[in-house]
């Protein structure tokens, strides 16, 4: 199987990922060795899912090439200022057992934080060597101009919530409008898309799933990423098969009339900003 990239910014980036949010020890371990059997290539992790030990553990036991790889990883929005963001990313390779991680994200911005000494941190970390390219998460538009405007080496990536009942619509453009590509977690909403009536016809119509149906809409726009979380075999695997096939323009004009204002789906109770992200 293969994969397309999204480039961005001097980066190349499988379409498609594994998140690992909420998954942990044993969980984690099975669930990213599946999904590097099924073909994913990028995998997802953070300092504070508490799983980059495990995901490690996976990413060893696979024997694939580090080359082969692709993992991001994120500081907690607690540990951005400088100093304590490039010691986070340190501790980060520790419990992956690699010398360096494909993407280093800001996890959420704070407040309290400078953005500018924050961002001079985040590109100090990748002078360092602690990872090959850098990006920011749930950084609304107006963050995200300010963090690219006083960044001194180009960021790749926006990571945000997103899925067709959320309107993305700002800060894509924004993304685009500055090279970086956008991944898409909680793509497939939690699962409460997958009941859509329009959703459910075009996925009859395709001989798919409506998850596939709906990450391929992801994956179909311009720049866009998935990262869908699962630790069903199966579903990993259906998860990454959307090459084979494509959504017409008025299947994805279709998708994307589900946007509607309170479309959000992230618990505020582990989002810091998650308010601020649109």
């Amino acid at each position: 199987m293969t994969i397309p990239f999204v480039h961005a910014n001097g980066a190349a980036i499988p379409a498609i990922g594994l998140g690992t949010w909420a998954a942990r020890d044993e969980d984690c371990i099975q669930a990213v060795s599946w999904a590097l059997e099924a073909g994913y290539r990028h995998i997802d992790t953070a300092a504070a899912y508490e799983n980059e030990h495990a995901v490690g553990q996976a990413l060893r036991a696979s024997g694939l090439p580090r080359s082969d790889l692709f993992v991001t990883t994120k500081v907690w929005y607690t540990d951005i200022a400088d100093g304590s963001l490039q010691k986070s990313a340190e501790a980060s390779l520790r419990r992956l057992g690699l010398d360096h991680v494909d993407l280093l994200l800001i996890h959420w911005p704070n407040q309290a934080i400078p953005l500018r000494d924050s961002m001079r941190a985040l590109c100090d970390a990748k002078r360092k060597g602690l990872t090959r390219h850098i990006g920011v998460s749930n950084f609304p538009v107006a963050l995200l101009e300010e963090a690219v405007a006083v960044a001194d080496e180009p960021l790749v990536a926006n990571q945000c919530e997103y899925q067709p009942r959320l309107d993305q619509s700002k800060v894509l453009e924004a993304c685009r409008r500055h090279g970086l590509a956008f991944t898409s977690y909680s793509p497939i909403g939690r699962g409460e898309l997958l009941g859509e009536p329009a959703i459910r016809r075009i996925a009859e119509q395709h001989g798919r799933t409506p998850a596939q149906i709906v990450l391929r809409w992801h994956v179909q726009q311009p720049g866009v990423i998935a990262i869908p979380k699962s630790a069903n075999r199966r579903r990993i695997a259906e998860n990454i098969a959307l090459f084979d096939f494509a959504l017409s323009d008025e299947e994805m004009a279709a998708i994307s009339s589900l946007a509607r204002p309170d479309g959000r789906m992230i618990d505020p109770a582990w989002a810091p900003r998650w308010d601020a992200v649109a």
